[in-house]
């Protein structure tokens, strides 16, 4: 009994500490240790666990994907983006909070992360809504909303550690995610045109001249995703080898071609990818040794059986 109290008393006691704002990689790890400890278990199994993720066959894809995803947003990749949403959204009643919408989604599909979205757009897109008349807390939901709302869409990094640590197909879950982010997207989009309807802004018409430019702006960008999502989503591409290939091709664009980033801002550019992809690593590590732990106490399978017992149709399950 004592040392079911403990194990109580620590286990609140790391609850606090998350929700004072300790390291979320700390807090994963320390109670996998509780776990392995309460279990009789060798700590070292720990360390084995973070090692073991050296051998998996989808970790090179999250450097590269997170590397091109600093390049585009240190370019004017997310101006250009913005422009060619605005070409084509922008003469629409509450087109503004649609370009952001879109706009953020995709980046976010280009990237994979949807921090380095709010990073690249947020401050191109948050005077612009406020200038127009959106309320501030609209304006900043909806481009935090909007980056999420695009890791459904691969090349998501989200996707990608959750495929990893449930040990579910990668590709499977890419294509999973399109009809509930375009479903989503659609939803947000109609919020949005309610939304926009108060704004007494005046409408820009619709101006294919300023159409083609934008896309003649974005020739570039345009191809990026129909090749990377379209190689995943049909298979022609691995996850690793889609990581490659936008990795290279947004290196040789906006550094070779566009010359956008100069060469010596390269290993200021890596070194801030990788400080993000080495938090990732981390937290990956130990988030394994905690769900490896979980699984053999079964605890999965407890809180099914919980949430079962409430679930008596299948409108009560989508509740």
């Amino acid at each position: 009994m004592a040392a079911g109290g403990t194990v109580i008393i620590l286990s609140l006691a790391l609850a606090i500490l998350a929700l004072l704002g300790a390291p979320l990689f700390a807090i994963i790890a320390a109670s996998a240790m509780l776990g392995y400890h309460q279990e009789g278990i060798d700590l070292m199994a720990i360390a084995i666990e973070i090692l073991g993720i050296a051998g998996m066959p989808f970790l090179s894809s999250i450097p590269l994907f997170t590397f091109a995803g600093y390049l585009l947003s240190e370019s004017q990749a997310p101006k250009r983006l913005v422009r060619l949403s605005s070409a084509l959204l922008g003469w629409m009643p509450g087109g503004l909070a649609l370009v952001a919408l879109v706009a953020c989604a995709l980046f976010t599909a280009f990237t994979g992360a949807s921090g380095v979205t709010i990073i690249a757009l947020g401050a191109i897109l948050f005077p612009a809504l406020k200038q127009d008349g959106y309320p501030d807390r609209f304006n900043l939901g909806l481009v935090t909303t909007s980056g999420s709302l695009g890791l459904l869409f691969a090349p998501s990094l989200p996707l990608i550690l959750y495929g990893v640590i449930a040990e579910v197909s990668i590709d499977h879950l890419f294509r999973a995610g399109i009809l509930p982010g375009l479903l989503m997207l659609l939803m947000l989009s109609g919020y949005n045109l309610w939304i926009g309807r108060r704004t007494e802004q005046p409408l820009t018409p619709f101006s294919f001249k300023e159409l083609a430019a934008a896309i003649r702006d974005s020739g570039w960008e345009l191809p990026l995703p129909i090749a990377v999502l379209g190689g995943i989503y049909s298979g022609f591409f691995a996850v690793s080898e889609a990581a490659a290939v936008t990795a290279i091709y947004v290196l040789i664009v906006e550094v070779g071609i566009l010359r956008e980033i100069r060469i010596r801002e390269l290993p200021r550019v890596m070194r801030e990818s990788m400080l993000l992809v080495g938090g990732i690593l981390i937290i990956l590590g130990v988030s394994l040794a905690s769900t490896n732990y979980m699984i053999d106490a079964g605890v999965p399978q407890q809180l099914l059986s919980w949430v079962a017992s409430f679930v008596s149709s299948q409108a009560t399950f989508l509740a």
